[in-house]
């Protein structure tokens, strides 16, 4: 059997859907999602793989202006993702204006010749049809896409038909990974990314992106199916920290609870997590913490 394989990096603006496009053809979480623009702040690596196709995805950060120098690692890691990529998963919304970001990354698949397929998600959404067929149009006049394909994470409609396109751009080559690797990403790294999405979804628009997870203790229990999982919650500012921990700690109790619950599926073993809140002020625009939290992909 000849084996075929195609790095595709997954991009779009941001809370367009892309990490949750990943979930489900990948059959299982490994994205953080949440109704928060730049949810994603790392490249995230998902690896399918079906009978001789292996397809590798980088599920990027959205593309945006940034604010503060993590904004700027996470525009940067768009880039240096398309570059770096045999083909392109270009997410959009099915309606409204293209933004101008989008603008740019088209201007990018243009300057690199990059193979692109367009998904034009939330296809559930709209109640008028004909919108779909305008949407279609009006993106083909600005880029000669591989193909089209309206897809909804929300409820699974095209994915399948989504990962036929994308194995039709792969090549012969050997498999990069174990044909049942779900992802490349530490196992603290998805522990602390479970974390911050229970803090994100809990939180509401009060804290959500001062907020960075460091998973400092992973660790099994001898001769038992428990693990033992320690982990720090940053803030950026001391009025934050008492918003995450909540009235008689119930906010910082009801993260740890949802978190463990999702590690437990992850995982596949009995979770005890415990979580800390401590104060980093402003380190979005310190280099040294962006670095100790793995947030620059280097």
């Amino acid at each position: 059997m000849n084996t075929k394989t195609a790095f595709i990096a997954i991009v779009g603006c941001p809370n367009v859907g892309k990490s949750s496009i990943l979930n489900k053809m990948l059959g299982q979480k490994i994205a953080i999602v949440s109704n928060k623009p730049q949810t994603t702040r790392t490249k995230i690596v998902g690896v399918l793989t079906q009978d001789e196709t292996q397809l590798v995805f980088t599920d990027t950060p959205g593309f945006h202006r940034p604010h503060n120098k993590l904004g700027e690692k996470m525009v940067k890691a768009v880039s240096d993702s398309i570059s770096g990529v045999d083909a392109c998963l270009f997410v959009v919304e099915p309606k409204g204006e293209l933004r101008p970001a989008e603008l740019e990354l088209i201007e990018k698949f243009k300057k690199e010749k990059m193979p692109v397929i367009l998904a034009i998600n939330k296809v559930d959404t709209l109640a008028d049809k004909t919108e779909l067929m305008a949407r279609i149009m009006e993106l083909s006049q600005l880029y000669n896409f591989e193909s089209v394909v309206p897809v909804s994470a929300q409820n699974g409609a095209n994915i399948k038909e989504l990962i036929d396109e994308l194995k039709g751009l792969a090549f012969e080559s050997i498999h990069f990974f174990p044909d049942d690797t779900l992802t490349d990403q530490p196992e603290r790294v998805i522990a602390a990314e479970i974390i911050r999405e229970k803090i994100l979804r809990r939180m509401n628009k009060e804290v959500p992106h001062g907020i960075a997870v460091s998973v400092e203790k992973m660790r099994e229990r001898p001769n038992s199916d428990l693990l033992d999982i320690e982990a720090i919650i940053y803030c950026e500012k001391e009025s934050h920290k008492g918003m995450v921990i909540g009235k008689k700690g119930e906010t910082l109790k009801t993260i740890s609870t949802r978190a463990r619950e999702d590690m437990e599926k992850f995982f596949d073993c009995r979770i005890n997590l415990q979580c800390w809140v401590k104060v980093k002020e402003d380190w979005r625009n310190r280099e040294g913490l962006i670095h100790n939290f793995g947030l620059d992909n280097e």
